[in-house]
């Protein structure tokens, strides 16, 4: 039992713990905040949902895994900032943003992501998300279309049994307990620093685990997205890669010859980093050199 917790900390820090080898938790902290351009909160659906803004260009909503916060992106921040202004939050009941008497449901935080753009004055954005954000990041694009340019999921199932069978009784595990076992972990030592509130550490553990154990299904919403999407995978992922190509053949990609022309290329894409895993997929430079290609073509070259 033991193990198998100490495996789900790992699991669950994903880039913070990838991160910790580049730079002290503090040190990625202190760098975050002197490198953005602006940083704030904005009152959305009863939350003070924090921000931070770095770069200018076309704007990025970027958000984070479960428990996890900005400091997850900041081995890769200003290469992705390079060109463009990401704008980083921190969801609801993580990092710098309280939490509020409302259960985490991907919905509604992407209803929030909605309220930042309205706040911050942005008619339409790109919006990348790993894990959990990732999920975010689909729902804005199903619930707002008008509002996403061009979408960018990075190491989330479509279905909740995209996972690997070993990921999903790790999953079934986050609760009190684990929430205690975390805490030597960087990745609590992080919250424990920026939260307004730390000693609501453990309810925000147990409301992600109520979040990821939930059954789901995007499959008839997937299908229905109009942005151009790209699909981030490690190759060795806690998302079976069965489940990855899956995913992009329900975005319309993979369904015949791309042609010499390109003509049979669609406005999807998928890629997957070699020697990367869902846990340090946030630190990886390929990562940045991977997505922003795609972001960064005009809509002509995106079919």
């Amino acid at each position: 039992m033991m193990a198998r917790r100490a495996f789900l900390v790992k699991s669950l820090a994903g880039g913070t713990l990838a991160a910790t080898g580049l730079a002290s938790a503090s040190e990625r902290s202190t760098a975050s905040a002197e490198a953005a351009a602006k940083s704030g909160y904005a009152p959305v659906n009863g939350l003070r949902l924090y921000y931070e803004i770095y770069g200018d260009g076309v704007p990025l909503i970027l958000m984070h895994g479960g428990i996890g916060s900005i400091e997850m992106f900041s081995a890769i921040l200003p290469a992705l900032a390079s060109g463009r202004k990401v704008i980083a939050v921190d969801l609801q009941g993580h990092g710098r943003t309280a939490d509020i008497d409302r259960p985490l449901s991907y919905d509604a935080m992407a209803d929030d992501i909605s309220g930042l753009l309205k706040h911050l004055g942005i008619e339409k954005a790109d919006v990348m998300g790993y894990s959990l954000g990732a999920g975010v990041a689909l729902r804005t694009a199903v619930r707002y279309p008008g509002a996403v340019r061009k979408l960018v999921l990075v190491s989330i199932p479509y279905r909740r049994d995209g996972w690997h069978a070993d990921v999903l009784a790790q999953m079934a595990m986050l609760g009190p307990a684990a929430a205690e076992q975390m805490k030597p972990s960087p990745l609590y030592q992080t919250y424990a620093r920026v939260a307004p509130r730390p000693e609501d550490w453990t309810r925000l553990v147990v409301k992600v685990g109520t979040l990821i154990n939930t059954d789901y299904d995007w499959s008839r919403d997937v299908s229905a997205i109009q942005a151009p999407t790209m699909l981030v995978f490690g190759d060795a992922d806690a998302v079976r890669p069965e489940h990855a190509v899956e995913f992009f053949k329900l975005l319309g990609g993979g369904q015949r010859d791309g042609g010499w022309d390109r003509s049979g290329i669609s406005k999807a894409r998928l890629a997957f980093l070699p020697g990367v895993t869902h846990y340090n997929i946030c630190a990886q430079a390929a990562l940045v050199s991977t997505v922003a290609p795609f972001l960064d073509a005009a809509p002509t070259e995106t079919k």
